[in-house]
């Protein structure tokens, strides 16, 4: 695998850098915020904005390699930036957007807002005007992420119904009394999901859900009704003024805020002595920043970003009335479905028939920054940051890319970037719906992706159900001396599919929810295989949820190998996972350490001998944990041996060795 992925990133640097073939240097685009559009975009005279350099540089794309060079500043975006295939390098040749020596450009999408006056003194309220029509789901103040203001209610507060449900805790009536209670929305976690539901209206104790997301959010697996273990799951109430007082300050983040697009109005709790007229804050006016798309036959080609900063997006899906009815990781169910039972929100707890019918047709969050129909483009040492949703997309499913296409996603590499203050995951690649895992075009196919060396740090903040690195159905992953904290689900997840659409099918899901009645029973692989998780540095990740791993698996991966991990501070959350429909898998030279399960495979209890999880070896593994869980059977070809116990961390030279070269290199 070494000697492949040296080949590899040579083949890749060859192909971005300026050819030596040509008769002339690159062309030069220079930009700055003080620029002027009517200039010829020289050094002495750059252009002002990004797309008159886009202009420039396809000018003498198809001539000559092009250099767009950022000055130092904020460059705010009006609209997302689209890059087609005419913006890529063409006839061999490469493009790169960089910073200036010494600069930190940033693509904002956001706005500074500024004129706060005193609104409640009292609860230290604060209130400016913003343009009427603007919301957003996510503000910053001096790049700390406000929260929306929150109380936490019980089950026991209340009683679940079709439409919704009724207040019955008499202490809670006061919330009847909500101002713009259609501005509020219930956010319920559970073993692995986080689901907004949107509120459409109050009248006394009645709360009536706005639809689809009550019905989508009420039915299928860890829902809002029926959560798997109820001693795990949590609800919220969030997003009413009235609540600021209500939250517990030692609970909240230093800010809290409350926008109303139709008065064009932005509250803003501050803490306790400070002047509003210091902080920067910043609201952000668009969903997507960035989309880099051609078509799976005529891909964008050469394209390279370094040095820049990516800042103050909001994805607004959960807001509107579809909320976030999510299944796992960033997916989510939008559409209706016309088979679902009417008191699917009570008897459909665990699943159904029906809603199986359903599983191939889940959306993906779209990114900040999406890479669809793309292939050999670059994103090395730039910054992440401050973004509402992941930060970065690449080949996912159609409907998480504002281009409307998706997938076809070949030799991408994302190196020495920073992701930090992010309300999703830092990366999602892969796609999830049919096209993704058995596609008709095999241009439509996600492979050699390579995640190396990236800082990942305070991610999924909002969407809790968000990996820090997810890859799903991508042929030739590598995830590779990243260092990952701060996160509170898994900290790199690869696969997807929970074996479903594995050759063979899933037993577990035929027999017990019927799944195959509407899915197709696949007899050929999916396209994911060759991952490679190797040297990456993991640590404060798993902080909300009990389920998951700080790596996890889902699905045949054939010829994955996860080696020279090093996993610490996670609690008693597991350390390696092989869920539902793991084969494949190689485990070896990683240290573990966790309270909890160090290693577990998922074989679906009973049904183990119908080879659900099967040929995964964990061998010359280093863990102080003597736990495990799952069944590693030889009879079904699991083995774990010849794994090193040190209660004590006592490690020797070989484990402290993992352990001093995990995390990115200099």
């Amino acid at each position: 695998m070494m000697k492949r992925s040296l080949i590899f990133g040579a083949a890749l640097a060859a192909i971005i850098s300026p050819s030596a073939a040509a008769q002339e240097g690159p062309l030069l685009v220079h930009v700055s915020p003080a620029g002027d559009d009517r200039a010829p975009g020289t050094q002495a005279r750059p252009v002002r904005s990004l797309t008159r350099a886009q202009a420039l540089v396809r000018q003498g794309n198809a001539q000559r390699d092009v250099a767009v060079i950022l000055a130092d500043g904020t460059y705010t975006l009006e609209a997302p930036l689209l890059f087609r295939r005419a913006d890529g390098g063409q006839n061999g040749h490469s493009v790169i957007w960089r910073a200036a020596d010494g600069a930190h450009p940033m693509l904002s999408g956001g706005q500074v807002v500024s004129g706060f006056k005193p609104f409640d003194p009292e609860r230290r309220l604060y209130v400016a005007d913003v343009p009427k029509g603007i919301d957003a789901r996510q503000l910053w103040v001096d790049d700390t992420l406000a929260e929306r203001p929150w109380i936490e209610i019980r089950p026991s507060d209340l009683t679940f119904n079709a439409t919704g449900f009724e207040i019955t805790n008499p202490d809670l009536t006061w919330i009847a009394g909500v101002k713009r209670a259609d501005r509020m929305e219930l956010e319920a976690t559970g073993f692995f999901t986080d689901r907004v539901s949107p509120v459409q209206a109050i009248a006394g104790g009645k709360v009536t859900m706005a639809q689809p997301a009550w019905d989508n959010n009420s039915w299928g697996y860890d829902t809002i009704t029926k959560p798997i273990f109820p001693q795990d799951s949590r609800l919220f109430l969030v997003n009413a003024l009235e609540f600021v007082d209500k939250t517990n300050e030692w609970h909240s983040k230093p800010y809290q805020w409350v926008i109303d697009p139709q008065a064009g109005k932005l509250y803003l709790r501050m803490g306790l002595d400070e002047d509003i007229a210091r902080r920067r804050v910043v609201l952000p006016r668009l969903e997507t920043l960035v989309s880099i798309s051609g078509t799976p036959d005529a891909p964008v080609e050469r394209l390279r970003f370094e040095g820049l900063r990516f800042s103050h997006s909001s994805w607004l899906g959960a807001s509107r009335a579809t909320g976030y009815a999510n299944q796992q990781s960033g997916s989510f169910l939008a559409e209706t479905s016309p088979i679902r039972p009417t008191d699917a929100w009570k008897t459909c707890g665990w699943g159904c028939v029906a809603f199986e019918s359903m599983r191939q047709k889940w959306n993906q969050m779209p990114a900040a920054v999406q890479v669809s129909a793309a292939r050999d483009i670059v994103f090395e040492r730039n910054q992440f940051s401050q973004l509402g949703q992941i930060g970065l997309g690449i080949g996912n499913d159609a409907n998480a890319n504002l281009s409307g296409v998706g997938l076809a996603a070949s030799n991408i590499r994302v190196a020495r970037n920073r992701f930090a203050i992010l309300s999703g995951s830092a990366i999602m690649a892969g796609g999830i719906r049919v096209e993704a895992h058995h596609p008709d075009n095999a241009a439509l196919v996600n492979r050699d992706i390579v995640i190396e060396d990236n800082v990942v740090a305070t991610v999924s903040q909002d969407y809790k159900d968000n990996a820090a690195i997810l890859t799903t159905y991508v042929s030739g992953a590598r995830i590779v001396h990243n260092d990952i904290s701060d996160a509170p689900y898994d900290g790199i997840a690869v696969g997807w599919g929970w074996g479903y659409n594995d050759a063979g099918g899933n037993p577990n899901y035929d027999e017990n929810a019927k799944g195959y009645v509407h899915n197709i029973k696949y007899t050929t692989p999916t396209t994911l295989r060759d991952t490679l998780v190797e040297g990456n540095r993991i640590h404060g990740v798993k902080g909300w949820f009990m389920d998951g791993g700080a790596i996890y698996n889902l699905s045949a991966n054939p010829n994955a190998i996860v080696r020279g991990n090093h996993i610490f501070d996670i609690g008693d959350k597991i350390g390696l996972y092989l869920d539902e429909g793991s084969k494949h898998f190689r485990i070896t030279g990683n240290v573990i350490e966790t309270r909890g399960k160090w290693l577990n495979i998922n074989t679906a209890g009973k049904m183990y001998k119908r080879r659900i999880s099967t040929d995964n070896v964990a061998t010359g593994n280093w863990h102080n944990s003597n736990t495990m869980g799952g069944r590693w059977l030889e009879e079904i070809g699991n083995v774990a041996r010849d794994n090193i116990l040190l209660p004590n961390r006592d490690w020797p030279a070989d484990a402290q060795k993992v352990i001093d070269e995990a995390g990115v290199r200099l």
